[in-house]
């Protein structure tokens, strides 16, 4: 609450799927309507920041911070992921990595233990972690939903809220007084030019007279 989000969708290309805005219910909605696979079926990391950077140039250096959620390794795009890094650091802009996913399934071992799910081999958490240094945010791994509602609650404290200056305008409308003063001024007018017509009317009568 509070902070300006937009969102970008990333797979074989990145595209803006929401504008910055306060507006986070319109954000939420606009993401439950984004299709799996739409984008396509890769990962294009560096894409994704590159467009990232280019929508925070235009903020202000202390509100410029991007939230990178991923759950595979860079494979597609034009941009290199450190590369894009870098221009963000360039701009003061801060990235959070966060990667997501695994094989939550619990395998079984050698006389009936249990083993820990793995996690996927498919992220790349080398250049997750070279992200965030780059930049100067934090890597963060999630292997589940609950996990990564914890890696959130931490970015809060980590990039605290800074609002806007608000300014008002008064609300009473004062608008008639000059809509007033204007028709004053044309009946004032008018009248003047009827004068001067009707002492020209009289004016060519008494000649003709």
């Amino acid at each position: 609450q509070g902070d300006r989000i937009g969102l970008i969708l990333f797979a074989d290309n990145a595209y803006i799927q929401a504008p910055l805005t306060f507006d986070s219910q319109a954000v939420n909605q606009l993401l439950q309507e984004a299709q799996l696979g739409f984008a396509g079926q890769k990962t294009a990391i560096g894409d994704a920041l590159g467009l990232g950077i280019k929508q925070l140039v235009e903020r202000p250096n202390d509100s410029r911070t991007i939230i990178l959620l991923t759950d595979g390794a860079n494979n597609a795009g034009r941009i290199k992921p450190e590369e894009a890094a870098t221009v963000a650091s360039e701009n003061q802009i801060k990235v959070y990595t966060v990667a997501i996913g695994g094989d939550a399934r619990y395998r079984n071992g050698l006389f009936g233990s249990s083993i820990p799910p793995r996690r996927s081999a498919n992220i790349d958490e080398e250049t997750l972690k070279a992200i965030a240094n780059i930049t100067g945010g934090n890597y963060f791994r999630a292997d589940n939903s609950a996990e990564l509602d914890a890696i959130y609650h931490q970015l809060d404290k980590l990039e605290p809220v800074d609002q806007e200056v608000q300014t008002f305008r008064p609300q009473q409308q004062l608008y008639h007084w000059p809509l007033a003063l204007a028709l004053l001024l044309i009946s004032a007018l008018t009248i003047r030019e009827l004068l001067h017509f009707v002492s020209d009317s009289q004016s060519i009568d008494s000649q003709q007279s």
